[in-house]
């Protein structure tokens, strides 16, 4: 297994910015977000961006694409008063669209590493994650090795679904609202076996703004870090692709640079999880110490937004 490293991921939530910009308009008060909707603009739309800057940096990531299915569709009558849920209704998107193909196949053919973001009410559903599964694969023309639940949702059985849907790993545990070591240093033998879950270190919404305080912001990236070196741990962070854009997450973008910078200059193994994966845990025997089947997910799972 590499020493100190550093995994870079990449949740496809909304790629569009639809009718949010309405809403936080008229929430806010604000002309950008009123102008973002009035003349169609798509801030939230990323990716030539991040590979850009993360072409420039000499590493690559994982990105994780959601196929989540019309509120309209499966949510029940209570699911329709929430404004959030409408929000993320109207951000939803179809892998299937030419758009979106090109940029799932652009990012693969380019080594970056493309996997799956189950859906909110997949976790317990084995169907519904074959059925997502598959219909990534049919894009990329290829097997994906993993991924990550939407909001991080785990139920009881996920990762044993995820295991007999063919995923080799999991990157769902952990939380949106706290960041740390709290599941250990190293990923995660659930089974026993070559099933790998790999614990989130942190997540961009977690920290400080660093738009008003980037000092705190970077203070907690160094943290991180440092204790990650200092430990030979594996690190993994999480930044959706909307908090590259600058103008509504000043900050975010800067700090994910310095973050990278760090790593690789205290000779960090930085990249996608699934390389990380295929190049020391594939053919690695699992350690006597791992986490019985048993492991309750649903105690160390936080929902997010």
């Amino acid at each position: 297994m590499s020493d100190f490293a550093v995994l870079l991921t990449h949740d496809v939530d909304r790629p569009y910015k639809t009718y949010q910009g309405l809403y936080y308009g008229l929430k806010e008060r604000s002309p950008y977000h009123l102008k973002t909707f009035l003349l169609r603009q798509n801030p939230y739309w990323q990716f030539e961006e991040i590979v850009q800057l993360e072409r420039e940096l000499g590493v690559r990531s994982s990105f994780y694409f959601l196929n989540e299915p019309s509120l309209l569709r499966t949510g029940g009558l209570e699911a329709w008063t929430k404004p959030k849920n409408w929000l993320e209704h109207f951000g939803r998107y179809d892998i299937t669209d030419e758009q979106l193909v090109d940029v799932i196949r652009d990012l693969d053919d380019d080594g970056w590493e493309v996997g799956m973001h189950g859906s909110f009410r997949s976790s317990d559903d084995y169907r519904k994650l074959k059925a997502e599964k598959a219909a990534l694969e049919d894009v990329l023309g290829h097997d994906i090795l993993g991924g990550r639940q939407h909001h991080m949702k785990l139920g009881p059985r996920t990762w044993e679904y995820h295991r007999d849907i063919g995923l080799r790993y999991d990157a769902s545990l952990g939380s949106s609202r706290t960041y740390g070591f709290e599941h250990g240093y190293q990923p995660i033998r659930p089974f026993d076996d070559s099933f790998t879950v790999f614990p989130l270190t942190l997540m961009e919404m977690a920290l400080p703004d660093p738009g008003e305080h980037y000092d705190d912001a970077w203070a907690v990236c160094e943290e991180l870090l440092v204790e990650a070196k200092e430990n030979d741990a594996v690190m993994t962070v999480l930044w959706h692709p909307r908090y590259f854009n600058e103008v509504e997450f000043p900050g975010y973008r800067r700090l994910y640079c310095e973050l990278i910078e760090w790593a690789l200059a205290n000779g960090a193994w930085v990249g996608p999880v699934g390389d990380y994966y295929e190049q020391f845990l594939l053919d690695e025997a699992p350690e006597s110490a791992v986490i019985s089947a048993s492991y309750s997910q649903n105690q160390h799972s936080n929902g997010r937004m």
